[in-house]
Parts: C-alpha cells; sequence; structure tokens
C-alpha cells in the first residue's frame, strides 16, 4: 500500500525478544526431558544403550565420550541427577547462552577424554589378575563440570553477581565435590573429577573478555587501540 507523499513508512514492530531465564528454563527443561526419553528407549531395549559409555583405553570406548552423558544406569541413577541438572543448569544459562553451549562442550569433551585416560584407575576386580575393564555413563561428569564452573566463574570475571552464584551454589552443593575423590564403589569418581577440572578450564577460557579488560584497564590502553 501506497504512503501519502511526506509522511514516512511506519517501520514494523520489532519482535519482542524473550527473557534470558525463559530461554534458559526451556532449554535445560527440554535437555533433562531428553534424557528422560533416552532411558526409556534404554529400558525398553534391555539397557543395551548403556555399552555405548566411556570404556578407558579402548578405542572403541572413545565413541562414549559423546553419548555417556544421556546415559545412566537405571531410573534412580537419572532421577538422582535430575535436579541438580535441572538447577546447575539453569544458573550456567543465565551466564549467557553462548557461554552455556561453548562451557557445556568444553565439559563433554575434555572431561569425557579425561575419564577415558584414568576412568580404570583405582577400579577393583574380583579375580587376581583379571585386567579391570570399566563402563562410565551418566551425566553426572557434566554437572561436575557446571559446579566448578559457577563456583570460580565470578572470580575470573570479577562480577559481583556471579561471585555472589558461586558462593551460594558452593554452600549449597559444595559437599557433593566430595565424589571426586574414591570411594563408593560403582561411581565414577573419574568422571567427576574430570568434569570438575574441564569446568575450571572452560570458566578459565571463556571469561578471557573480562580478564583483557581489566588487563587493558590496568595498563590504561583504551579497547580498540594497539599500545
Amino acid at each position: 500500500m501506497n504512503q501519502p507523499l511526506g509522511y514516512p513508512a511506519t517501520p514494523p514492530p520489532a519482535p519482542r525478544k524473550r527473557p534470558a531465564w525463559v530461554v534458559g528454563g526451556v532449554t535445560i527443561v527440554t535437555f533433562v526431558a531428553l534424557l528422560y526419553v533416552i532411558e526409556l528407549w534404554d529400558a525398553l531395549s534391555g539397557h543395551r544403550l548403556d555399552n555405548h559409555g566411556i570404556r578407558p583405553l579402548e578405542s572403541d570406548g572413545l565413541i562414549g565420550i559423546i553419548f555417556a552423558p544421556l546415559l545412566h544406569a537405571n531410573w534412580q541413577h537419572l532421577l538422582a541427577n535430575t535436579g541438580p541438572a535441572l538447577i546447575l543448569g539453569f544458573l550456567m544459562t543465565l551466564a549467557g547462552m553462548s557461554r552455556f553451549v561453548f562451557a557445556t562442550a568444553i565439559i563433554w569433551i575434555v572431561g569425557g577424554f579425561g575419564t577415558w585416560l584414568i576412568g580404570n584407575v583405582g577400579a577393583h576386580c574380583p579375580y587376581v589378575g583379571v585386567r579391570c575393564e570399566t563402563n562410565h555413563i551418566g551425566a553426572s561428569g557434566l554437572i561436575f563440570g557446571w559446579l566448578a564452573f559457577l563456583i570460580v566463574f565470578g572470580f575470573f570475571t570479577r562480577k559481583v553477581w556471579e561471585i555472589v552464584v558461586g558462593v551460594i551454589v558452593l554452600f549449597v552443593y559444595g559437599s557433593i565435590l566430595l565424589g571426586v575423590l574414591p570411594g563408593t564403589f560403582g561411581v565414577s569418581w573419574q568422571g567427576h573429577l574430570c568434569g570438575a577440572i574441564a569446568g575450571v578450564l572452560a570458566a578459565y577460557l571463556l571469561s578471557s573478555p573480562e580478564r583483557k579488560a581489566r588487563e587493558r584497564k590496568k595498563t590504561g590502553q583504551l579497547p580498540g587501540l594497539p599500545s
């Protein structure tokens, strides 16, 4: 339709952007729902999917790095991971969706590869002289990575609200960090440990913009200008 002369065309209204907490909440709920769908499929198939976990130091066990966080031994295993995954995963998204995606990818891959390297350390075999073979599955390595990320990220960025979140998370969930230590039979402390280390690494790498900005401020260098 033609506009009368002298009157500019009215620009269409900009689409409303969904709040970050809504996007984050939907993302995490969708991810956890996917875990339940996979566990249902696994249960109906006689838990054959569980064979695709991380089998340390075996070449065909490397594929488990991709699948292990999506698989669980049983419903109890999945239920135990559901609450922390929902809460910590949601808090992760509040650091920004791009950071959430990259941090999750780093924890998923680096933590998984670390588990592949040391997953047999400390494994107990019932028979003397028999080589131990373990199979690591579950989202707990990812959860430990998110936990470690949230605790240290604020100290790298020096942002008050992120430090506060880290302190609160440490106060509420800090006790589960004991899960990185050998102890309970059948629990992948190796996956927990490698996930937590990967979480700290992700926090350091993804806080690079804030750390560089602090360095520029210290040296009096303006952003974008060479020194």
